[in-house]
């Protein structure tokens, strides 16, 4: 570890990215050392975060319960409005029940991590998310690791596993770097043939995707709820909180309840980040003109980077990747961007291979045109400098 200077380097080329301190609400717009800078780096896809309801859930929820639970759901950090909004969760997903979580991190971990045993499997696909990986690692399952939405490479793998054995298929419903989606239709015909379990992931999907814009998620989205087994969720995305959950059949989640080592032993989530959540996903339902205003400003966003010669890949969300494929050059775009007031997240390897790096520009529901334009334009002046774009 003391030979690791990695950050050191980029930090002496001046082109450090990283931990840049916000001093204002997460909006639209948002002030770094004083200076405004139009924010195209959050996962706040429907701009809930600063939303008075929302805010004022959390005040009384903090009022009345205090701070924190000081202890796990399991014994003395359940509350009454831990209930009620898994039973909000489950009704929304289309699950029987939903358990609460204190980070989406900690849910794709422990279910990972208990769910399936030894001479069982998991199957998952190569782009998931880290928290998924983490789970891997925790379980003695065989594991397997199939091709970026490749349905030829998931069957082979399917093939290898013991027919008579659990097996369980993991994957993201958005493609959190991509923003491309699961090919989930095929998965569950494939899940079908073989016997296997799905579980995906809608962390980037919930608020965003749905049959006529709920913003149920991938599994609304593809009408496939019913034959995915378990749905898990963030609401650090849209739903402008912290933590995350699981839903599925009961039995199901009565084994995870009593087995999950990351829901027994860690702290329950506190009282106003499950209110803020609650709060959130009542304006979901209330408000669908708000996936409505997501998505025109996502379809006129990427209509126009494509219609600039941009490498968008096959994105179908609000997450826009912007590809670089170069390191140096994907933290210097970073820098100029922002120093032309322009707030976006370079994403380059480990985290993607680096042939693939980029930049990753993504929309809120309250974004308007002339700050979308704004940012297109300074992109494709900077992109065309460094000879990105010809």
């Amino acid at each position: 570890m003391s030979n690791y200077d990695v950050p050191q380097k980029i930090k002496a080329a001046g082109i450090y990215p990283y931990f840049r301190v916000i001093e204002s609400d997460q909006d639209t717009e948002v002030v770094i050392n004083g200076k405004k800078v139009l924010m195209f780096g959050s996962n706040a896809y429907l701009g809930l975060t600063n939303h008075p309801k929302v805010k004022e859930a959390s005040i009384e929820a903090t009022k009345k319960y205090g701070t924190g639970m000081a202890g796990s759901r399991f014994l003395n950090g359940t509350l009454d409005i831990h209930l009620e909004l898994e039973r909000k969760l489950a009704n929304f997903v289309g699950k029987d029940d939903a358990m609460v979580l204190s980070t989406g991190f900690t849910v794709n971990e422990g279910v990972l991590g208990c769910l399936t045993g030894r001479n069982e499997y998991l199957l998952w696909d190569e782009r998931d998310h880290a928290s998924i990986i983490e789970g891997l690692r925790t379980s003695f399952s065989t594991k397997y690791k199939f091709r970026h939405n490749d349905m030829a490479s998931l069957e082979r793998h399917l093939r290898r596993c013991d027919p008579h054995k659990i097996k369980l298929i993991v994957v993201d419903g958005v493609f959190s770097m991509e923003g491309d989606l699961a090919k989930l239709p095929e998965i569950v015909e494939l899940a079908k043939k073989y016997k296997a379990n799905i579980m995906v992931d809608e962390a980037h999907s919930l608020g965003v995707l749905g049959k006529n814009n709920t913003g149920k998620g991938v599994c609304d989205h593809f009408g496939l709820t019913k034959d995915v087994d378990l749905i898990m969720g963030t609401f650090s995305k849209s739903l402008a909180s912290i933590g995350g959950f699981v839903a599925g059949d009961f039995e199901v989640l009565n084994y995870l309840r009593h087995t999950m080592r990351p829901y027994i032993f860690s702290a329950s989530i506190t009282p106003g980040a499950t209110a803020a959540a609650s709060a959130a996903l009542d304006i979901l339902r209330a408000e669908p003109e708000r996936v409505d205003k997501l998505w025109e400003m996502t379809n006129y966003t990427i209509k126009q980077f494509k219609d600039r010669g941009f490498e968008v890949g096959p994105t179908e969300t609000p997450i826009i990747p912007l590809y670089i494929r170069d390191d140096p050059k994907t933290f210097q775009i970073t820098k100029i961007l922002f120093e032309e007031g322009i707030f976006v997240n370079p994403v380059v390897s480990p985290a993607v291979a680096p042939a693939d790096t980029l930049i990753r520009f993504s929309l809120m529901a309250t974004h308007n045109y002339d700050q979308i334009n704004y940012a297109i334009e300074h992109i494709d002046k900077v992109f065309r400098k460094m000879e990105i774009l010809k």
